[in-house]
């Protein structure tokens, strides 16, 4: 029998792959290899490369170990190949296959190179999601507004996780009112799952060094699971000691802890190692038995089967394009700020010293932090986009692109936000503890000490007020702008405006 080629990509790493499902063991070759083009096309953190290429490198020992003939390839092999179809056609050539089997990839840019392959492709669907691309747009055929809210209860009641019948327990849908609380510093919180470096992480992490020392993001304290038994062990001890708070405090902010609450789970699912659906059931189990609240366990299982596969709907529905999209036709260069460049303001430091250590920040530092500022700037949507792409771990396009492009930046015109996430300081003051000691005064309206999300707040809805204005939700703010002073509102555009110059100019802000 012809000998095929198995291809696992490093967001692949699931023994229940359908690429892997539909093949025979014995007689087809896994190919797997760690290609400069997939660490390279964005200045990926150091960290982020490390955990994927060390997760990727165990999960063939795996494979191995289970009989299955692997043909892998690493970055520093003499004649590495530079991308994914270059090893594909060495292995073909190796082995003497014709024929390949491929699980999709979760980006456009792969699945174009794939489909181009001088090879007979065979390329399944990707069965690890909840709900199929398919599914999504006969969902979204035909609705005004594709709205996450109502799709996550269909998800809801296709799953039943969470259900009493046809209807949710706790007799609602959602209890993100509950979440909302701000972090106090004396509240007990126990530490997301570490684990020890072995050999052959070890043996990453130094090649890592060697190759992308240069690149933003610190190796120090590595501490990931990259096999399925440690993602285990970590999503076991999230459940068993910080999901309980979890709900609570999911959108706070504290200088003095970085994770809170937060799992950090989301790599683990999005390379593979753990599945939603039984996440989302341990989750589930927990709250069943008494020792996880309700707005805990659906918060969480809403982020999951509610926003993840949301996301990841839009981004196939929409198209390759997505990435270009800039409603807004925001155009200022990505500023130093977002690479540690010097700031005065203390959200903004924070929220990109603890990125470039921990290749980690949770959603409200990302939006509402990070992005709010972008937006309020009017930062090139794709130049953030390729940003955030670069320095968290968890980032694969997919999944990150409708979070930017869409949630964060507004760029998509409102498929996914009916309104833009923006806010002045009051906001990052309520639910965090940067204010306390910024150089900028939160409560000051106008002149140098104000706070740059004040002024820079009313700048944006000023400069974009023929699109907005009609908007049902933000009536009521525009109404508040008219009725302000003319000479307070000239002198917040004039803060505003000084603050953009010197952020072009490259000063400290």
């Amino acid at each position: 029998m012809v000998t095929r080629l198995v291809l696992v990509l490093g967001d692949q790493l699931s023994r229940g792959l359908s690429a892997l499902g539909k093949a025979e063991r014995g007689r087809d070759v896994v190919v797997m290899a760690e290609v400069a083009e997939e660490t390279g096309y964005v200045p990926h953190h150091p960290k982020k490369i490390a955990f994927v290429l060390s997760a990727m490198r165990h999960f063939a020992e795996e494979l191995r170990d289970e009989g299955w003939q692997v043909a892998y390839t690493k970055l520093d092999d003499k004649d590495a190949p530079g991308s994914i179809p270059e090893a594909i056609l060495a292995a073909a050539q190796t082995h003497g296959a014709s024929e390949v089997l491929a699980t999709q990839p979760g980006e456009w840019r792969l699945r174009a190179v794939l489909q181009e392959m001088p090879l007979k492709m065979t390329l399944l669907s990707d069965d690890r999601f909840l709900c199929s691309a398919e599914e999504f747009d006969a969902w979204a055929t035909g609705r005004k507004e594709l709205r996450m809210e109502f799709f996550y209860r269909e998800m809801r009641r296709k799953t039943g996780l969470m259900m009493e019948g046809d209807q949710p327990a706790g007799g609602k849908w959602n209890f993100d009112h509950d979440n909302r609380k701000r972090a106090t510093t004396d509240m007990f919180r126990a530490r997301p799952a570490r684990f020890r470096e072995d050999a052959i992480t070890q043996d990453v992490l130094s090649l890592v060094a060697r190759r992308f020392g240069n690149n933003f993001g610190k190796l120090e304290a590595f501490g990931l699971a990259v096999t399925r038994g440690q993602a285990l062990k970590a999503m076991d001890h999230f459940i068993a000691h910080l999901l309980p708070e979890f709900g609570d405090t999911q959108d706070a902010m504290l200088q003095g802890d970085r994770f809170l609450h937060h799992s950090l789970l989301s790599p683990y699912l999005n390379v593979g190692l753990l599945g939603p659906l039984e996440l989302c059931e341990r989750v589930e189990k927990a709250w069943a038995a008494g020792d996880v609240p309700i707005n805990a366990a659906e918060g969480f299982i809403r982020q999951i089967i509610g926003w993840r596969e949301y996301v990841r709907g839009i981004y196939f529905r929409e198209g390759p394009e997505y990435t270009s999209r800039n409603a807004l036709e925001h155009s200022r260069p990505l500023p130093d700020v977002y690479w540690g460049g010097n700031t005065q303001m203390t959200c903004m430091a924070h929220a990109v010293a603890q990125t470039r250590e921990e290749a980690y920040a949770h959603h409200i530092q990302r939006l509402m932090v990070t992005g709010n500022f972008g937006l309020l700037t009017g930062i090139d949507p794709h130049a953030l986009h390729e940003w955030y792409l670069a320095v968290y771990f968890d980032a694969f396009e997919w999944v990150e692109a409708p979070n930017t492009i869409g949630m964060s930046q507004y760029a998509d015109g409102g498929i996914i936000a009916s309104k833009p996430y923006v806010s002045s300081g009051a906001y990052i003051n309520k639910m965090s503890d940067y204010c306390s000691n910024c150089a900028y005064k939160v409560k000051v309206k106008t002149g140098p000490d104000a706070c740059p999300f004040n002024t820079l707040y009313w700048h944006f809805l000023d400069r974009h007020r023929e699109r907005f204005k009609g908007n049902h939700r933000m009536g009521m703010i525009y109404r508040t702008w008219d009725k302000m002073d003319a000479d307070h509102k000239r002198d917040v555009l004039a803060t505003a405006e000084h603050f953009l110059e010197r952020l072009d100019r490259g000063d400290a802000v």
